[in-house]
C-alpha cells in the first residue's frame, strides 16, 4: 500500500526547509529518537483507533479462499507515487465493503450471499534520510483490525468475527523523484499469516498463508494539477496448510484519474483485479476459478499543513470468482 502522503511540490520550499531544520535535530537510530517515536506511535495509534470507531464503527469481511485476497484492493489514490521527505507517516484506513451477491465464472450470481466488511487499517511509515540507487529510502508496517459479518445460503452459513488481521510489512521502500512531474516507488511486501483462522469458520481474519509482492507505484502531475497515479503489485500467494488450498497469483492495480484546484484533490479512483493462475486444491488445478473485477468511483482529498483527509466510494463491476458490491473509505495522515 502507497500513498501519496503529501503533494510532491505542494510547500515544497516550505516543507523542504522544516524538514532540513527538524532532521539536524534528530539522529535517526539514536536513543532519544527511538524514545519519541515510540511515544508518537503510541499516541497516534490511540487517537486514529478513536477516530476510527468514530467514523467507521467496526461490522465485517471474509477470508474465503476461492473470493478473498491478502490485500482488500484500492487502497491507494492521490500522489500515491510520490514518497514525501524524511519523517514518521502514521495513517489510518477506514473503511466498509458491503455485497449482496457473490458472482461465478460466467458473471452470473450464485445463491443468496451476503458480506459486510468494516475495519480499520493502521500504517506506520518512517521515510529517512539515507539514500539508495539515487532513491530515497523507507520502511512501512500495516496492522489491520477487522470485523465480519457474513451470510451464505445455500449451505446456510451466518458467521461474524472481529480483531486483528494479516499484517503487511516492507523492509524496503525505494522513492525516485524523477523531476517535478514524474514519480516512482519500488518495493517488495509480505503478508504475515497472524490473524485469527479456522478452516470452518467463514469469518476467519486471516488467510492462513504467506503472500509475497513485488508493487511498482508511479504518480505523474502536470504543471496544471492533472494527475495520473497507479500502484501494480503481483501477490504470489503459498499454500493454505489446513486446507491444502492455494489462491492463485493475482495482478491488482488501484488507480485515480485526478485534477488539483488549491489544497483540494478531485478525481476518479478504483481497482482492477486480475488472478492470473487457477486456484489450487491438493496441487490439482480448479478449473474456472481464476477471479476478476474492475470497480471505479469518486474520490476527494484536502491536504491541510501537515495532515490530509480523504473520502472515496468504489462500485464492482465485471465481476466473476468474487463479491460484487461497493466500498467506502475514509483516509486520515498526520506527519511527524
Amino acid at each position: 500500500m502507497f500513498v501519496g502522503l503529501r503533494l510532491y511540490g505542494f510547500e515544497n520550499i516550505k516543507n523542504k526547509i522544516w524538514r532540513e531544520s527538524f532532521m539536524k535535530k534528530i539522529i535517526c537510530f539514536g536513543d532519544l529518537f527511538a524514545q519519541k517515536v515510540a511515544k508518537s506511535v503510541k499516541a497516534a495509534a490511540g487517537f486514529m483507533l478513536v477516530l476510527a470507531m468514530l467514523l467507521c464503527p467496526l461490522s465485517g469481511a471474509i477470508a474465503a479462499e476461492g473470493g478473498g485476497s491478502a490485500y482488500l484492493g484500492g487502497n491507494e489514490d492521490f500522489m500515491c507515487g510520490a514518497l514525501p521527505g524524511p519523517g514518521f507517516y502514521p495513517i489510518v484506513y477506514a473503511f466498509h465493503y458491503t455485497a449482496d451477491e457473490f458472482m461465478d465464472g460466467n458473471g452470473n450470481k450464485t445463491g443468496d450471499f451476503d458480506l459486510d466488511v468494516t475495519g480499520a487499517a493502521f500504517r506506520f511509515i518512517y521515510v529517512s534520510d539515507m539514500k539508495l540507487f539515487g532513491a530515497d529510502v523507507a520502511w512501512h508496517a500495516i496492522i489491520p483490525v477487522i470485523n465480519t459479518q457474513v451470510e451464505i445460503n445455500p449451505p446456510g452459513i451466518d458467521a461474524s468475527n472481529t480483531g486483528l488481521g494479516d499484517i503487511e510489512i516492507s523492509a524496503l521502500i525505494l522513492g525516485w523523484h524523477l523531476n517535478k512531474n514524474f514519480h516512482f516507488i519500488g518495493s517488495l511486501d509480505v503478508w504475515l499469516p497472524v490473524g485469527e483462522y479456522a478452516a470452518d469458520d467463514a469469518a476467519s481474519l486471516g488467510r492462513n498463508y504467506w503472500t509475497v509482492a513485488p508493487i511498482a507505484v508511479g504518480t505523474y502531475i502536470s504543471d496544471s494539477g492533472f494527475e495520473l497515479s497507479a500502484k501494480l503489485q503481483y501477490l504470489m500467494n503459498s499454500e493454505n496448510s489446513d486446507t491444502d488450498y492455494t489462491t492463485g497469483n493475482e495482478f491488482i492495480c488501484d488507480y485515480v484519474i485526478g485534477q488539483h484546484i488549491g489544497n483540494w484533490m478531485f478525481g476518479v479512483n478504483g481497482v482492477f483485479y486480475y488472478q492470473t493462475t487457477e486456484d489450487e486444491r491438493s496441487g490439482n488445478d480448479i478449473n474456472n476459478s481464476e477471479g476478476r473485477s474492475l470497480s471505479i468511483g469518486p474520490a476527494i482529498q484536502y491536504n491541510y499543513k501537515n495532515m490530509f483527509f480523504n473520502v472515496k466510494v468504489q462500485f464492482d463491476t465485471h465481476v466473476e470468482n468474487r463479491p460484487k458490491g461497493e466500498k467506502y473509505w475514509l483516509k486520515f495522515m498526520y506527519a511527524f
